[in-house]
């Protein structure tokens, strides 16, 4: 792909989110909204609070990852999965209630339910790719 093309095919995704209203203040106030109750939530709170050392810094890679995601940024260049391999308290059953969570925040903010189904489809891939990669990886023995 272009250079050229990938300029415009992010320009249109862009646009695309801008229409249902996601935008970079938008993911802004959702990763801040959305945090503010993962680190009070009973079952969430202790494992986002026990790893994470410097909450405004963890924020805006959040806000990079989401704004990547979304809006076809190109501003995040973390590892998901290799930070989620070191959180040893992660269980399978806390990416249902992250979910859950995540819907509840988008439905008391977004500006829509088009935005509301624009997350709620990355980030149940998102989650379902993590899940299955930290709970069910193949055995790593040599064949």
């Amino acid at each position: 792909m272009s250079s050229e093309h990938a300029l415009a095919a992010r320009q249109k995704i862009r646009q695309e989110a801008a229409a249902i209203g996601v935008d970079e203040a938008f993911i802004s106030r959702l990763v801040d909204e959305f945090y503010d109750q993962v680190r009070v939530h009973p079952h969430l709170g202790p494992v986002f609070n026990n790893v994470v050392e410097d909450w405004p810094d963890h924020l805006a890679k959040l806000k990079q990852f989401w704004e990547s995601v979304a809006l076809n940024a190109g501003v995040y260049s973390g590892r998901p999965m290799q930070a989620h391999l070191k959180v040893r308290t992660i269980e399978a059953a806390h990416f249902g209630e992250w979910l859950y969570l995540f819907e509840q925040t988008l439905r008391d903010i977004a500006p829509g339910e088009a935005a509301v189904d624009y997350f709620m489809i990355r980030a149940s891939r998102i989650g379902e790719s993590l899940k299955l990669g930290l709970f069910f990886r193949p055995d790593n023995t040599t064949h």
